[in-house]
């Protein structure tokens, strides 16, 4: 596997402990956190310690492990019904991130066959789930760059690196790999507020990698279309639906708007454990709203005028015919539909 591009980590567990990067300090401040209970997991989750969908589903296999730990020290005989609360708390932590679901449904699956002491099996299957991610984003990342056909510039929006996920990255992975094979010779990040994830972190990793990054405002993005200066949007995705309908950070569907009006190719990256084939469509997918302050303020400072208000939904979702390519590590679909999306579980 190709560690070039690939120095980052931000969930470890190491000595009985899970530990993770605190991306909310990040670029100017690099600190591990320690959790120890399932609880501080879901916190960790809903206050954006780590963020991005596969991230945040590995992130909650290891805290069923410390869940089920808990219970079993408290009440061996009956640790199962005494996780369900903290299952529960992970669950409704960040709930657009179908990651977040499928891997306590993983978890729980393996829960239901354990005898005694459940906490050695458990971890090793959020082992599983961890080293499984970082494997799926490194075949997509070959895979998404072999539809870049020259060399070129492309935009990306958020973050879907290492941060976001067991590591290497899923729409960044592609990137990577890109640049690594000579397909890609210059990144443009949107900024994307209100969190500046491509500000903070995004632009931190590709930094961190020394890959060519240029940072630009949400705003911008149309206008550097137009001026015929990328060939590729690369993108992840939080849920995507049965049609191919994709949940992403909010400014994402703007993105893929000027993208088609400007004859720019428009790719979706995410693992199969982002498809939710029992949402129809992108209508059916529940959209998290975050908190005006997250708008109204920057830093902890007041931004807005006093007495404004602030809609901030922290997602939006781009419609599979605005989408050329959506790559996962079972393969590519091509002007995504249904159809397409369900091959790809058919092809096992």
């Amino acid at each position: 596997m190709n560690s070039h591009h690939d120095n980052i980590r931000a969930v470890v567990w190491r000595n009985d402990k899970l530990y993770l990067l605190d991306q909310r300090l990040l670029p100017h401040q690099q600190k591990f956190l320690a959790f120890e209970t399932a609880a501080a997991v879901a916190d960790a989750i809903r206050n954006m310690v780590v963020r991005g969908a596969p991230a945040i589903g590995v992130t909650a296999a290891y805290g069923v492990v410390l869940a089920a730990r808990a219970a079993y020290v408290s009440a061996p005989a009956d640790w199962r019904r005494n996780v369900e609360k903290d299952l529960v708390l992970l669950a409704a932590a960040r709930p657009t991130a179908v990651n977040l679901c499928w891997a306590l449904e993983r978890m729980q699956r393996v829960m239901g066959d354990v005898q005694g002491d459940p906490e050695s099996i458990l971890l090793q299957e959020a082992v599983h789930i961890h080293e499984e991610d970082i494997q799926a984003n490194h075949r997509m990342g070959e895979l998404g760059a072999a539809l870049i056909e020259r060399p070129c510039a492309v935009l990306t929006h958020c973050n879907t690196g290492s941060l976001a996920t067991g590591g290497y990255g899923t729409a960044l992975g592609v990137i990577r790999s890109g640049y690594a094979n000579g397909r890609i010779h210059q990144v443009f990040a949107d900024e994307t507020r209100p969190w500046l994830q491509g500000a903070r972190l995004t632009a931190w990793e590709l930094v961190q990698d020394h890959i060519p990054v240029t940072l630009l405002a949400d705003g911008a993005a149309a206008w550097l279309m137009s001026q015929g200066k990328i060939d590729w949007v690369i993108v992840g995705a939080d849920r995507i639906a049965a049609n191919g309908d994709a949940a992403n950070k909010i400014g994402t569907y703007s993105a893929a708007v000027a993208a088609r009006h400007h004859g720019v190719r428009f790719m979706v990256v995410a693992p199969t454990s982002t498809i939710d084939l029992s949402t129809h469509d992108g209508k059916a997918i529940p959209i998290e709203q975050r908190p005006e302050s997250e708008v109204l303020s920057l830093a902890g400072q007041p931004i807005a005028a006093e007495g404004a208000a602030a809609w901030n939904p922290s997602f939006d979702v781009t419609p599979a015919g605005l989408i050329d390519a959506i790559v996962t590590e079972k393969g590519v679909v091509l002007k995504p539909d249904t159809a397409g999306v369900a091959a790809l579980f058919d092809a096992g």
